[in-house]
């Protein structure tokens, strides 16, 4: 375990780290643990989600965005802050123009809750017609907020993408003392479910059911369909949301203006999001790189197309959730 990990850990939580399923070469270096069935990246990940599941009371009136790391969340942040807030700010003067996103709706687990900090959202919120929040955390274990009636705004992406996406940034953020993680190593622990927050799978289907089981609380989008019709999913959020746009907002060109602000053309471009840092320090610049669908034509072999096509299947089968297909996949 890394030296500042144990600086930061309570000794409640180094008992409990003993008793977990652990794996020593993680993601980030430090290992990682799995904590009520997903893996924590590192150990103060799993003391900061214990800290939130005590100690966090959830609103009716709060806003949740989830999603597992790499599937669209910088994007759906920006777009859900600038939702709630646009009667506050012109797009002109937005704050979403000087600071980044995650840095605007912040993760309980990686943010608010980690280092044993213990947030004033008194002070967090001052003016804000709502409460924003962001988790990687799967559904079952967001504690209060699975028996409030908060809004949950969840985006999945295509596994495919999701694993390559999630590769690039690994090996951005990863300390260059330990080397890259090859594309074999990283494929075959990401089909073994031993990604942040994951399985994938279970992640992603837990959000799936809720959203089919309570659609009033739980909004879920798929990425590839925001990317092909950001415009509509705009409609769909605010009026999920409850602050739905007006027949002189769209008249307006408010929603198109916002979705140009929030699109990934425009954040990359920010000065804000070439040298700021965001969750743990990490640098910003390295959220963005392509927000393409299927850039993975360009790295995964057959073998590899092949095996997640089947766990794909096998996992998601029955669910009534498909992802979209590639013709390169189809005929692989």
């Amino acid at each position: 375990m890394a030296d500042h990990e144990e600086k930061n850990l309570s000794d409640e939580c180094k008992e409990l780290l003993l008793s977990l399923p652990k794996e020593r070469g993680g993601w980030l270096g430090p290992p990682q643990y799995q904590y009520q069935g997903f893996w924590c990246v590192t150990a103060d990940i799993v003391q900061a989600t214990i800290a939130f599941q005590r100690q966090f009371q959830a609103r009716d009136s709060d806003i949740v965005v989830a999603s597992v790391p790499k599937c669209g969340t910088t994007w759906l942040k920006a777009l859900t802050f600038a939702v709630v807030n646009r009667h506050r700010f012109e797009i002109e003067a937005h704050p979403l123009l000087t600071s980044n996103s995650h840095n605007l709706v912040q993760h309980f687990e990686v943010d608010l809750y980690i280092n044993n900090r213990v947030p004033d959202f008194s002070s967090k919120f001052p003016g804000e017609p709502r409460r924003l929040f962001a988790t990687h955390i799967p559904f079952p274990s967001l504690g209060t907020i699975t028996k409030s009636n908060c809004k949950i705004v969840y985006v999945c992406r295509n596994p495919f993408d999701s694993f390559v996406s999630y590769w690039h940034f690994i090996n951005k953020v990863r300390p260059q003392s330990l080397g890259p993680l090859s594309l074999d190593e990283t494929f075959d622990k990401y089909c073994q479910g031993m990604d942040g927050f994951g399985p994938f799978w279970d992640h992603i289907l837990r959000y799936w059911k809720e959203s089919l089981k309570r659609p009033n609380n739980v909004l879920f989008f798929k990425y590839e369909d925001m990317k092909k019709d950001v415009v509509l999913h705009l409609k769909a959020l605010a009026k999920f949301i409850d602050c739905p746009f007006t027949e002189e907002e769209e008249r307006n060109g408010v929603i198109e203006d916002m979705a140009k602000l929030c699109s990934f053309d425009t954040m990359k471009k920010l000065e804000v999001n070439k040298t700021g840092t965001f969750v743990m320090n990490l640098e910003s610049k390295h959220l963005f790189r392509k927000a393409e669908v299927g850039d993975w034509v360009n790295y995964l072999t057959p073998m590899m197309k092949e095996r997640m096509s089947r766990l794909i299947e096998e996992k998601f089968s029955g669910s009534g959730l498909t992802f979209e297909v590639t013709p390169e996949l189809a005929d692989s």
